[in-house]
Parts: structure tokens; C-alpha cells; sequence
């Protein structure tokens, strides 16, 4: 919806007429709430940052297959040169991003400063990449590892059954879902607990290497709006939070490498379990435990991540305008998150979905690449914009040129995947057309009709209406979409 003035501190709900009929019909559904704009509230605090930081960054990636950069380094001295170079590269993209999220402060990461920068088709071929491919194939793999791992002690000499752990997966989905359904508070408590907990059992890795030697950046942009006092807390969290992932996932390579030898490492399915049988004695079983632990707080953090994405395409015009509508009560945007979770559901019924994510590597970095080149182009194109952070332009031409690099290379080394993700990416073309660039009067009356039949259940169900948008940062926004 379009960004206007509020006339009066009450709220205004505003429910979808039927298919046909005259504009916005203003009514209030709850005589109780008399003083709340119907808004996403601030409610991520500093710690909330860092802890959504952390936990998605640290997945299950750190215990499970450290030995993917050493099968090509075949040294351990050049693998910890590799990870400090990834580490450098994840600093400089998010020092960027926190220069984007202070300068534009609305969520959606870089689907936002595409949207900003280079228009609503660009955007919204982004949108749709993620929509389709990207978020419901990495929350399907995530549930999917969490419940190998949390069943695996069941099955010591067998692989757990296919459909358990497809059950257990999207239960988790379904849990998690219902979590941040409830309350924003939950959802962000949710990931501090997961979060703390990775880090003790990283710790403890780290610790137990000692002994025997004497052991996703852009995230918090995704939900900018929600964050208290976002200029400041924004930069902070990411400063906080990337020298702490970065140490301990150094580190925890140096516990591996100290304690297993590189046939060790290159001949385990997962190394921290292979660590723990060394290390922990009795406690070994501790390690798989941790491991699906940090797939859970990953999840909830990409769950979280992702509905405020379709959220803000929704309020963009990209995407129906029942994702855009939050619970009057709870404050929650209960239609993306159910949305999220649907696909995600779908995506656990393909059987090789783990094959899925070959596709989007190259799509991902053109996407963050070109965000972050919509950095510069703004630095050109508004010089005089505030911005709360403003970094040197090495940075940003620094990590638009490695983008390039890791665009060219999938590419190049592995061209049909590459080559589908591309083609998964423009399938959104003509849906843009037909739904977005057209007027809503030309578009075909069958969709309008349905559009509107499902809009209204959804209301009537979830008791979700449109939000305002926050007059006193949207005030002179446009909507984007060319």
C-alpha cells in the first residue's frame, strides 16, 4: 500500500473488498486497540541482532563439513588461510550491507536496495529467485539435517528411516513457524537460546583442542524496520557479531586439525562427530545434539528472515497483498509466514532436494554482487543522502569485484547448473508482466477473483489486516515498480 499520513493516532484496519468493487474499506475491528498504528514494531534489540547474526551464519556447516576446503588446499596451513580470507570477505559485505541498511531503512536486505537502486523488474527478479528456489530449498536441507541428527542416535548402524526424518523435518518447519506466528519476542528468544547454545558447543570444541595441544551477514537487513534504533544497532550488532564468527570458526578448525589427522578429516561425513569419538569419551553423543541444535536456531533465523522478505514484496506491489497484512493483536505477519512455510513444506516432498541448491549460487552472489553495486550507483546518483554510515568506496568495489569472481566461477566450472538457475530466475518475467506491470484492470479476472477469495479467508482466519507503513520514514517513498 501506498505510504500516507495518518490522520488521527487510532488505528486503521483495512480489509480487501471483493473482486470488483470500489477501493479501501476502513473499518476498525477491534474497539480495544485505540493508540497502535498497525505496524511491524521494533522489537529486535542489540542482542537480538547479534544472536540473529550469529546463529545463521554458524549452521551446521562448522561441525559437519570442514573437510570440503581441505579435500582442495590438501594442507592445513593454506585451508586456515582460505577460511581467514572468507572471514575478511564476509567483514567487508557486511560493513557494506551496514551501510545500506543505515542509509535505507526499510527490510528486505538486498532485495530492498535493488528495489531502491535499480528499479521494481530487477527487484523483482530477485524476489522471485528467492521465493521460488533459494529460502524454501535452504529451510528444506536445514530441517532435513536437523532431523538426521537429533534421530541419528536411534540408528547407530543404520541410516534413519527416509520418511521419519522427513516427518521430523517439517515438524520442525510447522514448530518454528507457529513460534514466530505467536510473537516476535518468541521467535527472537527462540534464537538466542539456539544461538548460545552453538557457541557453548563450539567452545567446547575449541577448549578440548587446546587441552590437546598443551580446539548469513546480511541477515539482521532482512527486518531493519523491526530493529530499536536501527542506525545504531544495525552497524553495531554487525560489527559484534562478525569478529565473534569469525574467531571461533578459525579456531574451531585449528581444534580439528590439532587433534584429527588430514585422513581423519577427509574421511568423515562429519567432523566434529568424528572429534567427539576422539575427545569427549562418554559425552561424545553431545556433539550430533549440538549440531541439530544449531540447524534448529538456523532455521528459525531463516524462517524469520524470509517472511519479512515476502512481507516487503508484498507492500511493494510484487506479490499479493494478503502477505503483506500482520495480526492486529500480536503484531506478526502471519500470511508470509504460513506462505514460507508452505513452500518450504513442498520442498521436503522432493526427494533429492539437497541437488536443488546447486542452482541458486550463481543467481545468490549476482544478486548481493549487484546490491552492493547499487551502493555506488546511489553514492553517484544522491551524494548529498544521509547516511548515518558512510565507508570508505575501497569496500564496496572490493566485494563488488569478488562478487564477480564467485558470478564467473560456478559459471563457469559447472555451466547447466548454473545455466537452470538462470532460467529459474527470468521464469519470473512474465509473471511480473501479467501481475505486476499491467494495471490491476487488465489482469486476467480469474486471477483478480481468486485473489481476492483467498484474501479474504486469509483475514477472516488469521485476523490480519494491511499495515501503515511508518509515516515517519516512508513519508516521501514511492513505490518502485517501473
Amino acid at each position: 500500500m501506498e505510504a500516507k499520513e495518518l490522520e488521527s493516532p487510532a488505528p486503521t484496519y483495512h480489509f480487501i473488498p471483493e473482486a470488483g468493487q470500489p477501493g479501501e474499506v476502513n473499518g476498525s475491528v477491534s474497539p480495544h486497540r485505540t493508540t497502535e498504528s498497525m505496524q511491524l514494531k521494533k522489537e529486535i534489540s542489540l542482542l537480538n541482532g547479534v544472536s540473529l547474526v550469529v546463529g545463521n551464519m554458524i549452521g551446521s556447516g562448522i561441525f559437519v563439513s570442514p573437510k570440503g576446503v581441505l579435500v582442495y588446499t590438501a594442507s592445513y596451513g593454506l585451508s586456515l588461510v582460505v577460511w581467514v580470507i572468507g572471514g575478511l570477505f564476509s567483514v567487508v559485505g557486511a560493513l557494506c550491507y551496514a551501510e545500506l541498511g543505515t542509509t535505507i531503512t526499510k527490510s528486505g536486505a538486498s532485495y530492498a536496495y535493488i528495489l531502491e537502486a535499480f528499479g521494481g523488474f530487477i527487484a523483482f527478479i530477485r524476489l522471485w529467485a528467492s521465493l521460488l528456489i533459494v529460502e524454501p530449498t535452504s529451510q528444506a536441507i536445514i530441517a532435513i539435517t536437523f532431523a538426521n541428527y537429533i534421530i541419528q542416535p536411534s540408528f547407530p548402524t543404520c541410516d534413519p528411516p527416509y520418511m521419519a526424518c522427513r516427518l521430523i523435518a517439517a515438524a520442525c518447519i510447522c514448530l518454528l513457524t507457529f513460534v514466530n506466528c505467536a510473537y516476535v519476542k518468541w521467535g527472537t528468544c527462540v534464537q538466542d537460546v539456539f544461538t548460545y547454545a552453538k557457541v557453548l558447543a563450539l567452545i567446547a570444541i575449541i577448549v578440548m583442542g587446546l587441552i590437546q595441544l598443551c580446539q548469513g551477514w546480511d541477515t539482521l537487513n532482512f527486518v531493519t524496520e523491526e530493529i530499536k534504533n536501527p542506525e545504531r544497532n544495525l552497524p553495531l550488532a554487525i560489527g559484534i557479531s562478525m569478529p565473534i564468527v569469525t574467531l571461533i570458526y578459525i579456531l574451531t578448525n585449528v581444534a580439528y586439525y590439532t587433534v584429527l589427522s588430514m585422513s581423519d578429516v577427509l574421511g568423515s561425513d562429519a567432523v566434529a562427530v568424528t572429534f567427539a569419538d576422539q575427545t569427549f569419551g562418554i559425552f561424545s553423543w553431545t556433539i550430533p545434539i549440538a549440531v541439530a541444535l544449531s540447524c534448529f536456531g538456523g532455521l528459525n533465523a531463516s524462517i524469520f528472515a524470509s517472511s519479512r522478505l515476502f512481507f516487503v514484496g508484498s507492500r511493494e506491489g510484487h506479490l499479493p497483498d494478503l502477505l503483506s497484512m500482520i495480526h492486529i493483536e500480536r503484531f506478526t505477519p502471519i500470511p508470509a509466514l504460513l506462505f514460507n512455510c508452505t513452500m518450504a513444506l513442498i520442498y521436503l516432498t522432493v526427494e533429492d532436494v539437497f541437488l536443488l541448491i546447486n542452482y541458486f549460487s550463481f543467481s545468490y552472489w549476482f544478486f548481493v554482487g549487484l546490491s552492493v553495486a547499487g551502493q555506488l550507483y546511489l553514492r553517484w546518483k544522491e551524494p548529498k543522502r544521509p547516511r548515518p554510515l558512510k565507508l570508505s568506496l575501497v569496500f564496496p568495489i572490493v566485494f563488488c569485484i569478488c562478487s564477480l569472481f564467485l558470478v564467473i566461477v560456478p559459471l563457469y566450472g559447472d555451466t547447466i547448473n548454473s545455466l537452470i538457475g538462470i532460467g529459474i530466475a527470468f521464469s519470473g518475467v512474465p509473471i511480473y508482466f501479467l501481475c505486476v506491470y499491467l494495471p490491476e484492470s487488465r489482469r486476467p479476472p480469474f486471477v483478480r477473483n481468486v485473489l481476492a477469495a483467498v484474501t479474504k479467508v486469509t483475514q477472516q482466519i488469521c485476523f490480519c489486516v494491511l499495515t501503515e507503513l511508518d509515516v515517519a520514514e516512508e513519508r516521501n517513498v514511492e513505490r518502485k515498480t517501473d
